[in-house]
C-alpha cells in the first residue's frame, strides 16, 4: 500500500459537515458557532461513530490529568454546549447518546465528502472500510490536538500578518503518541526556532509565568491552547501558536496552527512529516520555516535566519527535553537553582550542547557561582560555531562579559545583539549592566529605560533601574520605580537587593530589615542579604556585628551549595579588617576564603587585604596569578591590579609610583566601590599633597550610591580629615573628624583606626 499525504478533510452527518482543517462546524454550509472543548468532543465522537467513548478517555484527549480543572462540569457543559449546536436532545438523541455511568456514543452514520481516498492498494481503486477508519482515526487525533493542515484552509479564515508590536503566545503541544519525550520539547524547540527570528517575538516564560499566577494557576500547569490563548488576551498578545505530533504508523505528523486570542479561530496553519522519530525535529524546523513565511516574515530574513534546530540546539530529542525543562523553572520562575541539574542533564545527553552550557553558565552566575559560570560559558563559546544567530550574539556577549570579562568586546557584541534583534530586551539590559561594570552610570540608565520599553513587566530590569539611579544619586526616582515595582512585579533578588540599598541610604532601618524578611530561606538571596546587613554593621564601625552577619552568610551560601559566595564572605570580612587596620585576622580569612575559590573577584579582595595588612610577598604571588588567570578581563587588567600594586607601592613608601599606577584606573574607578579613589587619596596623603588627597575623597562622599555601605565611605570622613589638617584648614578637619566619630559613635572601641583617629581629632582640641 502507497500512504500518500491526504486524509479526510470534511465528515458529515446529517445535515451538518465538520470541516477538521478549517476549524469549523457547518449546517447546510452556514457556518455554527462553536467553542473549542465542544469541537474538540464532537471530533472525538465522529472518529469512533456507534463505539462508546468514555469519560476517561475523554478526559485524557481533551481535559489532560496535568490540567487543574473541574472536569466533571466542564465535561458536562461541553455536552450541552454541543448538543445545543447540533440542535440535539439527551432524552431523544439524534446525534449524542449518553450511556449512564460509561461515556457517551455517537449514533448517526459519519461519511466524508473528499473525492480522492488516503489510502490506495497500489494498482487498484477504491477504499476499504478498515482503511477508512485507520485515516479517520488519525484524522480525529490530529483535530483533538487543535492541529489543522495549511493547505487547505477555508476561506472565512483571517490571514495572520504580524506587526513589530505584535507579540505571540507559545502552547504545549498536543502529544498523541504516547511517548513523553516530546512533552514541553517540541515547544521549546519551536521556541528555539521562531527565537532566532528577528521578526517574531514571543511573549517571554517569566511574563507566561507572571501571568499564570494572576490567573491562579500552577507554574508547571500544561498550556493548551485554552490557557494559552487566556494568556494572550490578558498580554493583548496578537495570536496563540499551538501545535501536535501525531504517529501514523513508523511516520510523524508535526502540526503547526496559528490562533485567534479571543475566538480560536484559525488563522493559519502547516504541517510537516517525519518519516520517523529521529527526524522529528528536521520536520519541526521546517513546518517553523513555513510558519514564519504565512505570518509575513520576509523571505529575505527567513533564509539569513533560518539555522535548523538539530544544528542549533541538539539532535537529541532526550537533551532537548532536559533542557526545556531547565529553561522553565531557570528563564520562566527565575530558579536557577532548580535549573541546574536539567542543564547538567542535558550535556550528559549531547557534550556538544552549546545553549545548555551557555543557560548552565548563566544559572551558576545568578547563583553567584563565578568560576562555575565561566567553565560553562566558555564551554558553549567553544561550541558555539553552528548555533542560530540570536544564539551565537547571545553566547559571543557572555563570553566576553562573563568568562573573558572583556567588556570592550562585549559592548560590540551587544550592540550587534542590539541592532540586529530590535524587538529583544535581553542585549539592552545586558548591555546596561556592562557600563555599570565600567561605573559608567549616565550610559547604563538609557540602555535600561530601552529594555524596560521593550519588558515592562520585568522584575530584573526594574531592579537595574533602581540600581542605577541610585549610583547616579537620584534617589527619589529610584523610590518611584521601587514603589512602582512593588505593584507591578513579583519579589526577585534585584529588586529585593535595591530596596535594601535604598533603605540604606536613606536611613530607613525598618526598610531593610523588611528585605532581609523577605530573603530568608531563598537560596541566592539570601547570604546576599546577609552580606549587605555585615557591610552595614562594619559601615558604622561595629565589626564584631559585622563578623556575626558575615558567618551567617557564609553559612546561608554553604546551605544552598554556593563555595564561592561563601568565600566570597569570607574575603569581605578580610577586606574590611584590613582597611579598619587590623594585620592578622585579614590573613587568618584569606585562607579560610582562597579556600572556596579561585575566581577573579575572590583573588583581588584577598590580595588587597593581604596588601593592606602588610603580607607583601603572598600579595605579589595572589596578583600575579589573578593576572595570568584573566588576560583579557577590564576590570582585572585596569582596576584591580593596578589598585593593589598601588598598595603594594604604598608599603615600599613609594608614593608617587602608587599615584602614577592608579592613572590607569581612571576610566573606571567609579567601578568598584571606589577603592582605586581610596588608594589614590591614600598615596596623595603619603606625598604630603593635602589638596589632591582631599579632592579624591570628597569623590566617595560625593558618591554614595555607588560607594554604598563599603567601608571605604567611612573611612573617607576620616581620611579627608587628614586631608584638611594636612592644609593647615583646622576648621573643616575638625568638622570631618566629628562625621567620622558621630557615624562610629557606637563601633567597636578596640578598632586600631578609631583608636588612631580618637587620638588625632584630641590634638585638634
Amino acid at each position: 500500500m502507497v500512504l500518500e499525504n491526504h486524509s479526510p478533510a470534511v465528515l458529515c452527518f446529517g445535515t451538518f459537515e465538520l470541516d477538521l482543517r478549517a476549524h469549523e462546524l457547518r449546517k447546510q454550509g452556514v457556518r455554527i458557532k462553536i467553542q473549542e472543548q465542544p469541537f474538540q468532543v464532537l471530533t472525538l465522537f465522529l472518529g469512533r461513530p456507534g463505539h462508546v467513548v468514555t469519560r476517561e478517555e475523554l478526559r485524557s484527549q481533551i481535559w489532560h490529568t496535568e490540567t487543574f480543572v473541574d472536569f466533571d462540569n466542564g465535561l458536562n457543559t461541553a455536552i450541552n454546549r454541543l448538543r445545543e449546536a447540533l440542535g440535539d436532545s439527551a432524552d431523544n438523541p439524534r446525534f449524542i447518546e449518553t450511556i449512564p455511568r460509561r461515556g457517551y456514543r455517537f449514533i448517526a452514520q459519519v461519511t466524508t465528502n473528499d473525492a480522492k481516498p488516503s489510502i490506495t492498494p497500489k494498482g487498484r481503486e477504491g477504499r476499504n472500510p478498515r482503511t477508512y477508519l485507520i485515516i479517520l482515526a488519525a484524522t480525529v487525533a490530529l483535530a483533538i490536538g487543535g492541529v489543522l493542515s495549511g493547505r487547505f484552509l477555508s476561506s472565512r479564515a483571517q490571514a495572520l500578518r504580524l506587526t513589530e508590536k505584535d507579540t505571540v503566545v507559545l502552547a504545549d503541544f498536543a502529544n498523541s503518541t504516547g511517548d513523553p519525550v516530546f512533552d514541553g520539547t517540541l515547544r521549546q524547540g519551536l521556541a528555539v526556532e521562531l527565537q532566532q527570528s528577528p521578526f517574531f517575538s514571543l511573549l517571554t516564560e517569566e511574563q507566561i509565568q507572571q501571568t499564570l499566577r494572576m490567573m491562579q494557576q500552577p507554574p508547571d500547569v500544561k498550556l493548551t491552547s485554552e490557557i494559552a490563548r487566556e494568556i494572550c488576551r490578558r498580554n493583548n498578545s496578537r495570536a496563540v501558536l499551538d501545535g501536535s505530533i501525531v504517529q501514523i504508523g513508523t511516520q510523524y505528523n508535526v502540526i503547526l496552527r496559528a490562533a485567534n486570542c479571543s475566538n480560536a479561530e484559525s488563522l493559519t496553519s502547516t504541517e510537516a512529516q517525519a518519516r520517523d522519530k529521529s527526524h522529528v525535529l528536521q520536520a519541526l524546523g521546517k513546518a517553523s520555516s513555513e510558519i514564519r513565511k504565512k505570518v509575513g516574515e520576509s523571505l529575505a530574513t527567513i533564509q539569513k535566519f533560518d539555522t535548523q534546530l538539530v544544528q542549533a540546539t541538539t539532535p537529541s530529542l532526550e537533551a532537548l527535553q532536559a533542557y526545556s525543562l531547565g529553561y522553565r523553572v531557570g528563564t520562566g520562575r527565575g530558579d536557577s537553582a532548580a535549573a541546574v541539574p536539567f542543564y547538567r542533564q542535558a550535556i550528559k545527553l549531547d557534550p556538544n550542547f552549546a545553549m545548555a552550557y551557555s543557560k548552565l553558565g548563566l544559572s551558576y552566575w545568578n547563583l553567584g557561582e563565578n568560576v562555575l559560570a565561566s567553565e560553562n560559558i566558555r564551554q558553549a563559546f567553544e561550541l558555539h560555531t553552528n548555533v542560530s544567530e540570536w544564539e551565537k550574539l547571545q553566547i559571543e556577549s557572555e563570553y566576553y562579559s562573563i568568562a573573558a570579562g572583556n567588556l570592550q568586546k562585549a559592548e560590540q557584541a551587544l550592540e550587534v545583539w542590539a541592532q540586529t534583534y530590535r524587538r529583544d530586551w535581553a542585549p539592552r539590559n545586558q548591555l546596561g549592566m556592562v557600563y555599570m561594570v565600567l561605573g559608567q552610570h549616565d550610559k547604563a540608565l538609557p540602555e535600561f529605560l530601552d529594555a524596560q520599553r521593550l519588558y515592562p513587566e520585568s522584575a530584573l530590569i526594574r531592579g537595574n533601574i533602581i540600581y542605577d539611579y541610585i549610583a547616579l544619586n537620584r534617589l527619589e526616582e529610584a523610590r518611584a520605580i521601587a514603589d512602582e515595582a512593588k505593584v507591578k512585579t513579583r519579589d526577585s533578588p534585584s529588586v529585593n537587593i535595591s530596596l535594601y540599598r535604598l533603605a540604606f541610604l536613606q536611613d530607613d532601618l525598618e526598610g531593610m530589615k523588611q528585605q532581609v524578611a523577605l530573603g530568608a530561606g531563598k537560596r541566592g538571596l539570601e547570604d546576599e542579604l546577609l552580606w549587605n546587613e555585615a557591610a552595614t554593621a562594619a559601615y558604622f564601625g561595629k565589626l564584631e556585628r559585622a563578623r556575626g552577619f558575615y558567618l551567617e552568610a557564609v553559612a546561608s551560601a554553604e546551605r544552598a551549595e554556593e563555595k564561592e559566595a561563601a568565600a566570597s564572605c569570607e574575603a569581605g570580612l578580610a577586606l574590611t579588617a584590613a582597611l579598619f587596620g587590623y594585620s592578622r585576622e585579614p590573613r587568618q580569612q584569606v585562607a579560610y576564603a582562597l579556600r572556596g575559590s579561585q575566581g577573579p573577584d575572590m583573588l583581588y579582595q584577598a590580595s588587597l587585604a593581604l596588601a593592606l595588612a602588610g603580607d607583601t610577598g603572598r600579595t605579589q604571588a595572589l596578583a600575579e596569578d589573578l593576572g595570568r588567570r584573566s588576560p583579557e578581563d577590564t576590570i582585572v587588567q585596569f582596576v584591580y591590579l593596578p589598585t593593589v600594586q598601588a598598595q603594594l607601592a604604598l608599603n615600599r613608601d613609594r608614593a608617587t609610583k602608587a599615584i602614577e599606577i592608579l592613572h590607569e584606573a581612571a576610566p573606571y574607578e567609579l567601578s568598584v566601590s571606589l577603592h582605586p579613589v581610596y588608594l589614590r587619596g591614600l598615596a596623595y596623603l603619603a606625598a604630603h599633597q593635602g589638596s589632591e588627597a582631599a579632592s579624591e575623597f570628597q569623590k566617595i562622599l560625593d558618591h554614595r550610591g555607588i560607594v554604598l555601605s563599603s567601608p571605604v565611605g567611612a573611612l573617607a570622613h576620616l581620611q579627608i580629615g587628614r586631608a584638611f589638617v594636612m592644609q593647615g584648614d583646622i576648621v573643616k578637619a575638625r568638622a570631618a573628624y566629628q562625621d567620622f566619630l558621630t557615624l562610629w559613635k557606637e563601633a567597636d572601641p578596640d578598632v586600631p583606626i578609631l583608636k588612631q583617629a580618637k587620638a588625632e581629632y584630641a590634638k585638634l582640641q
